[in-house]
């Protein structure tokens, strides 16, 4: 998992949360308020928020409501989460049950960290190269 992942409180704008995914490269960002954990919202989140298909406006507009939309109407209220002692392979069965490309891993109520298909496929990495080589004939 990576620990302590930057998250977004529910009442910034989209536009910034546009802004940290793509400085930070990431799809999603945990909404986090007082502390707890109370949402999540991804990138397709944010493609749906800015391209609904009946609204005509000007393109001077998508700059308004990039600032002025709050993350919380279209962020995912309560997403699914695992505990920070939970199983690898539950996990991975979840996240690929419901196609989810990372879950916001806690303790109790406490986000410490989140799982994405990037930091399995590093942990994959790792265990292959481990492994030995067979030699080819």
């Amino acid at each position: 998992m990576t620990p302590d992942p930057v998250t977004i409180t529910p009442n910034h704008s989209i536009g910034a949360a546009l802004t940290r995914m793509r400085r930070g490269g990431f799809r999603r960002l945990p909404v986090v308020e007082n502390g707890e954990l109370v949402g999540i919202i991804t990138d397709r989140d944010l493609r749906l928020a800015m391209n609904s298909p009946f609204v005509m406006r000007e393109g001077w507009y998508d700059s308004y409501l990039m600032e002025h939309i709050e993350v919380r109407s279209c962020m995912t209220p309560d997403p699914v989460t695992v505990e920070v002692d939970s199983d690898l392979l539950d996990a991975v069965r979840l996240m690929r049950k419901h196609k989810y490309g990372g879950v916001p891993v806690v303790a109790g109520d406490k986000l410490v960290g989140i799982l994405t298909e990037t930091d399995l496929l590093d942990y994959l990495e790792q265990v292959l190269e481990m492994q030995p080589q067979t030699e080819q004939s």
